[in-house]
């Protein structure tokens, strides 16, 4: 429910009032929460889930991933570090964001950070998100994870003017995520070239001006900093929509072929992925799939995937790598898996998740072919899992 406001203006009496609600959280089971909207007007259907990071809601709330999910933060405190024009993963769609909306305990707090340019209610107006604050998070929390992601409605009326019934049956009729394809969304419109390289403090981003390595990323919903961690690798990176066909990835000329994040069923989206995979799987140039893409090479090597009751949402992830035996704490952003029972023979599980064992890597045996669930580039360790993307360097060199 929103929050309380006390007045004293009875003659020194005090009454709780409680103010009018100008945003909503429905459910699709007819579950009503109130709440103070915040952020771009309207409503919007969505799935509802929670991401337990205490920090980098600014890169959340722009994850391609994050396409048509309305997202609950668990930790209370929001907005103190502001936002600005550097912290933004979306790479295609200028000032929009894939999410469809955000739930916040509190109002979000004024910045505190020498990087602040903007408040985060105003970026989210400009952005178009909807969020509405005010809300008992953890009540919320605890419904998805007894219960599962449910479908909802968010909205945002400054004059408190809502159709409740109208918006329970929005939530009921709105499909859902499973046979969703959102790589075409939130994919590039056409082939470009990637040269930015990761942030360095008192001077930001660089250039990678010196390539010795070409790759051929192809965008479900890429992420910059995967794209940035690539071209600070040394690669020269060529960025092609989801739907590229092999033809058209190989006139590239590639050294190594990446498979990036991306949102939605990777079922559906691997209807036309899987057998553009298949065939650069039979040229031998090594593969890297984070995220989607390692849920879509999981598809094409003969796996299955499988949705999540409350998916893997968060930067203290703790994840063990089979192959050196370290366990490193990551980055997820996933309401599918693929299931590990199913992995064919040939195929070595390479990382799992220690909170509930489901499958976190691949690497096909004896070929330069490799994923993981996780995510590398979002440095919550800060640095564990780097040394992946040195991996595909080293088999890149390696077959070169």
């Amino acid at each position: 429910m929103a929050d309380t406001a006390f007045s004293a203006n009875d003659g020194g009496a005090g009454t709780w009032l409680e103010p009018d609600p100008t945003g909503l959280l429905v459910l699709a089971d007819g579950t009503v929460i109130e709440g103070i909207g915040l952020g771009a007007t309207g409503h919007v259907a969505g799935e509802i889930c929670f991401n337990t990071a205490m920090t980098g809601y600014q890169e959340i709330l722009t994850d391609p991933s994050y396409a048509a999910q309305i997202i609950t933060f668990t930790f209370p405190h929001i907005g103190i570090v502001g936002t600005n024009e550097e912290d933004v993963e979306t790479v295609n769609m200028a000032n929009k964001s894939a999410v469809r909306g955000a739930i916040f305990r509190t109002l979000p707090t004024s910045p505190s950070n020498f990087r602040a340019t903007q408040h985060l209610e105003d970026w989210l107006k400009k952005r178009g998100i909807i969020a509405i604050a005010g809300v008992d998070t953890r009540a919320l929390t605890a419904y998805i994870r007894d219960n599962g992601m449910p479908n909802g409605v968010i909205t945002h009326s400054p004059n408190a003017k809502f159709d409740k019934p109208a918006m329970i049956d929005e939530a009921k009729a709105w499909p859902g995520l499973v046979g969703m394809d959102l790589a075409k969304e939130v994919t590039c419109g056409q082939s470009y070239t990637w040269d930015e390289t990761p942030w360095v403090p008192g001077t930001g981003y660089g250039r990678q001006e010196t390539p010795s390595r070409h790759v051929v990323a192809i965008d479900f919903g890429a992420k910059r900093n995967i794209l940035r961690l690539l071209a600070g690798s040394g690669c020269k990176v060529t960025v092609v929509p989801a739907t590229a066909s092999a033809e058209d990835i190989l006139a590239h000329n590639p050294d190594g072929i990446f498979l990036s994040n991306g949102p939605g069923d990777p079922a559906a989206t691997g209807e036309y992925a899987v057998p553009t995979i298949q065939k650069l799987m039979e040229t031998g140039i090594p593969i890297f799939g984070i995220c989607l893409g390692h849920q879509i090479l999981s598809l094409a090597l003969g796996a299955k995937t499988k949705k999540m009751a409350q998916g893997h949402h968060g930067a203290n992830h703790p994840v063990k790598d089979f192959t050196t035996g370290k366990v490193e704490i990551t980055s997820m952003n996933h309401g599918f898996a693929v299931d590990g029972d199913t992995l064919p023979s040939g195929i070595t599980q390479t990382h799992t998740s220690l909170f509930d064992g489901s499958n976190c890597g691949i690497e096909v045996d004896g070929k330069p072919i490799f994923s993981v669930q996780h995510h590398p580039e979002a440095s919550p360790g800060p640095q564990d899992s780097h040394y992946l993307f040195k991996r595909f360097m080293d088999l890149i060199d390696g077959e070169k």
